[in-house]
């Protein structure tokens, strides 16, 4: 089932003349109505006229968080004050938040690319949709909610927290699909296994729709099998638009990107050179779009563009699974780390659970990262060999990925942080 065949499903050509025409406008549109770009398009010498094609978007100069927080709080607007209907902003801790502001029409566009979204996930007008995202300046919440009404299913507004409220909903109304954070789903299923509950008979679930935060396959199937459900991938950014920006389908072989109003690059993160179809690089995003329009905003997020066309018969461009953040990388003596890689040796291992924290400490000239670690509850004893042998293992297995030595603390069940409201935070970096 296609939400716009006539978009999903068209051409090359015709996305290219598409992209091109809507990049020209936003190009004009921002040169004349955003001071901030008209300048950084003079320092580079292009004028709106040098911008043809979507091949010419390479001319153009780069858009970062900090240029947004430099403008706080509207000057990054193309259009007045008096039509923007909706104003979001980051839920950063430090510094100024950045800012953005949509139109009417740009809530219909957003809209329509959730409801694409859920339908690539499977869902239906005849599902009840389970929204716990929050809600508020975090563009999660209502950008999940505005979709669903758009694709006609029922939306529950439960937003975050509360956790056993929220299955009380999930029982009694039969909710059917559920809007979260991935650590949040995994909390949401051990809360559910603690309340006695049998997902497979006490709940109708049969979707999630998971965002906001990197995750792995693994974390993935561990949704899947805990919950019972197909876990499904959302990416968005407040920035560009929020949740909706792309999705995976069916086949989970990567993330649809809604192209006809995002347009996607991968670039080398440190050079800013495009890498080809397949490799690894930086997402960067240019949105054509009324408010606030963005061009190539670098995201920070690590992904690459998968060849060829799916199997589910659409033919825009999908980006893989979030591989983590340009940011987010710990060097530690000299070696990329990801967090990622971690979640994805301790999802390998039975005895393990998704839950740790790094923590990364410099001491003299030297670096240290401590991986805490929970156990499961059935293999947590006083059996202190038994103990000692499989912390041995996990710090064998992590060190065989991370290619550095690494402490490993083990940790009895439930003695780490649970996130049932915003983004998992799995990383304290005492170096900074």
């Amino acid at each position: 089932m296609i939400w716009n065949e006539t978009i999903e499903c068209a051409s090359r050509e015709y996305l290219s003349e598409l992209q091109s025409k809507r990049l020209r406008d936003c190009v004009s549109r921002v040169y004349h109505n955003v001071p901030y770009y008209r300048t950084r398009m003079q320092e580079a010498g292009i004028l709106p006229g040098d911008i043809k094609t979507i091949e010419d978007i390479v001319k153009l100069p780069f858009t970062n968080k900090q240029d947004l927080r430099d403008n706080y709080p509207f000057g990054t607007f193309a259009v007045p004050t008096s039509e923007i209907v909706r104003i979001h902003a980051s839920t950063g801790t430090t510094g100024k938040p950045t800012v953005v502001g949509r139109t009417r029409k740009d809530l219909s566009i957003w809209a329509e690319c959730v409801a694409r979204a859920l339908t690539l996930s499977g869902v239906t007008k005849e599902d009840i949709v389970q929204v716990a995202y929050g809600y508020g300046l975090f563009t999660g919440g209502l950008g999940i909610h505005y979709g669903v009404e758009n694709l006609g299913a029922a939306v529950v507004p439960a937003s975050t927290g509360n956790t056993k409220k929220q299955i009380q909903l999930l029982q009694d109304f039969g909710t059917t699909a559920i809007a979260c954070t991935p650590s949040y789903a995994l909390y949401l299923a051990d809360t559910i296994k603690d309340m006695g509950l049998d997902p497979k008979k006490d709940l109708k679930l049969r979707v999630g729709i998971f965002g906001a935060e990197p995750w792995t396959e693994e974390m993935r199937n561990e949704i899947e099998n805990k919950l019972n459900i197909k876990a499904h991938d959302i990416y968005g950014l407040s920035e560009i638009m929020g949740p909706g920006v792309a999705c995976d389908c069916d086949y989970q072989n990567g993330l649809h990107v809604c192209e006809d109003y995002f347009f996607p690059e991968i670039l080398n993160p440190e050079t800013g050179e495009p890498c080809k179809d397949g490799e690894v690089g930086e997402l960067v995003f240019s949105s054509f779009i009324e408010g606030m329009p963005l061009l190539r905003y670098r995201t920070h997020d690590l992904s690459k563009i998968i060849p060829g066309q799916c199997q589910c018969g659409r033919t825009t461009r999908r980006i893989a699974k979030l591989m983590g953040r340009c940011d987010d990388m710990l060097i530690i003596r000299g070696v990329n780390v990801f967090p990622s890689q971690v979640e994805s040796v301790l999802l390998s291992m039975p005895e393990a659970t998704p839950h740790y924290m790094l923590t990364v400490d410099r001491k003299g000239l030297f670096d240290s990262l401590t991986i805490q670690v929970e156990i499961k509850e059935e293999l947590y004893s006083d059996n202190v060999k038994d103990l000692e042998n499989f912390q041995k293992k996990i710090k064998s297995n992590i060190e065989s990925v991370l290619g550095i030595s690494v402490i490993v603390q083990l940790k009895a069940p439930k003695s780490l942080p649970r996130f049932e409201e915003g983004k998992a935070k799995r990383v304290i970096d005492n170096r900074k």
